[in-house]
């Protein structure tokens, strides 16, 4: 084996370590998809492929039927390479960027093969034998390249056992509340949000208008669905029951640089002050404005129990969240109701917080933020989604609406909850001072600081909690075998924890 043989095992190494870690952990989250079942199963004996070839190759020199044998196992991991590009056009939408990385790897391991199989057919000729060797460094690569290999392609195979229990459910129940054949627009259709309340008013057979920038990225939302990409497209007299505003830059998906920072405020304000405008000229005014905001609105408040009735204090998402808040009260003046829904951290294994904190957890590398010690006030996707069409039903509920559920945790807390969910130990903590180094004022307002928020309008307006515990919420998403959890209605005092009513479901 030579020096440029082992540089182009190690580039292909390189190169499947990059797909691994950014397009199917971080970008795809292929191990917590249903949908890529056979995908991870490919990837599972890939990747343990992988590992047999780099020990062999590392650490010995094979004559005869071994040397065979790992010829036979070279080609036959092409096959499922092959097999697998199949199968993730198949079944999914590919980023640009991922097939780039798959033909780069596809023409590196032709080489590698073209370089590597004559030698092994040499050694075949030999009587059997599997000769012990060393590499220098190239063996110590190979090793520890085999123990991440295989570390992940045991992970893809149980993940693939694990999805039969993350089953989909109907979207329709969600939005029960609402009566039937309302017309509703839906900014932000594409986002998290968006795109579970929009399977959910698709399925009941409510008329849905989504305003999307990009088309392309509506390709996946469920038809019938009217699509426009500027409010401008709607006519005067279209019929518009009610409208869910949820569009603007992603907070939490970059360093709050200048730049950052104005998108994030811009586009808030943009979309807001242009669904006032439509509002404005419709003939037929919706009933109720429903529009996002968050618990940032209230600042960075340490223990402090915080319903609608509380104060803010000064930070960036406050400014954020007053700005967008006051843009869509204007409707208000035209007659429209208006809620201003403050969102906490949303649980959901599609995006949001948790879906970038399985993989560290999953691998029991997880722990708290800092000390832990900060609040985290959450809700589970689907109780967003059944409060939306709850606060959209009820003509009493008005004003600043909470959308967490009653039991904040602390971080600390959170993090234990989520390694019991998943089996994991969660014992790692991210210390304080990296973070503030590296990511600054985000990191306080994001990871290192929070609020204790509380849902005393949702509950005070008769609106039921399906996952009010945060155990229950993390078993259901994650797919951990469990029993149904209660359904949770009362109200909140807002100088203390939730009083709580349990109910069957």
């Amino acid at each position: 084996m030579t020096d440029l043989i082992w540089t182009l095992v190690f580039v292909q190494v390189a190169m499947g370590g990059f797909d691994t870690l950014y397009h199917h952990e971080l970008t795809e989250r292929l191990a917590w998809r249903p949908s890529q079942v056979g995908e991870l199963r490919l990837h599972g004996a890939r990747n343990l492929s992988y590992a047999v070839m780099l020990l062999a190759l590392g650490w010995s020199r094979p004559q005869g039927a071994p040397a065979i044998a790992l010829i036979v196992l070279m080609l036959g991991e092409l096959a499922v390479t092959l097999w697998d590009f199949v199968e993730e056009d198949r079944t999914r939408r590919l980023p640009a960027s991922e097939r780039v990385v798959h033909a780069l790897l596809t023409l590196n391991y032709g080489v590698v093969l073209a370089l590597v199989v004559p030698i092994l057919a040499r050694w075949a000729t030999n009587p059997i034998a599997l000769a012990p060797a060393f590499y220098s460094v190239w063996s110590g690569l190979c090793a520890l390249a085999a123990v991440g290999v295989v570390v992940f392609g045991l992970r893809d195979l149980f993940a693939a056992g694990r999805t039969r229990r993350i089953v989909a459910t109907d979207p329709v129940p969600l939005v029960a509340a609402l009566a039937p054949r309302q017309s509703i627009l839906v900014t932000g259709a594409t986002g998290l949000i968006g795109r579970r309340l929009v399977a959910a008013l698709v399925g009941a057979g409510h008329e849905v208008t989504a305003l999307t920038r990009d088309r392309a990225t509506a390709a996946g939302l469920p038809a019938p669905i009217r699509i426009v990409t500027s409010l401008d497209q709607i006519a005067d007299d279209t019929r518009i029951d009610a409208i869910v505003n949820l569009a603007g830059e992603p907070i939490s998906d970059g360093l709050w640089t200048a730049a950052k920072r104005r998108r994030i405020v811009g586009s808030r304000l943009a979309v807001t002050r242009a669904v006032v405008a439509l509002i404005a000229r419709l003939k037929h005014r919706p009933a109720v404005l429903v529009s996002g905001s968050a618990i940032g609105w209230y600042g960075l408040r340490g223990d402090e129990v915080l319903d609608e009735t509380a104060d803010g204090h000064d930070c960036f998402s406050r400014t954020v969240c007053r700005r967008w808040e006051r843009a869509a009260m204007r409707a208000r003046d035209l007659g429209v109701r208006v809620v201003r829904l403050r969102i906490g951290i949303v649980l959901a294994l599609d995006g949001g917080a948790l879906s970038r904190m399985l993989t560290p957890f999953e691998f029991g590398l997880g722990g708290p933020f800092g000390a832990g010690r900060h609040w985290m006030s959450w809700i589970h996707l689907d109780d967003l989604v059944a409060l939306i069409a709850h606060t959209i039903a009820t003509p009493a509920l008005e004003g600043p609406v909470n959308a967490t559920a009653p039991e904040p945790a602390r971080n600390a807390a959170f993090a234990r909850a989520l390694g019991r969910a998943l089996r994991r130990p969660a014992l790692l903590p991210a210390p304080a001072a990296p973070l503030r180094l590296a990511l600054g004022a985000f990191a306080d307002e994001l990871l290192l600081k929070g609020q204790r928020v509380v849902p005393a309008a949702a509950l005070g307006g008769g609106f039921r909690f399906s996952h009010p515990t945060l155990d229950g919420a993390l078993a259901d998403i994650v797919g951990k075998r469990r029993r149904s959890p209660p359904r949770l209605a009362g109200r909140v005092d807002g100088h203390g924890p939730p009083s709580q009513t349990f109910r069957a479901p």
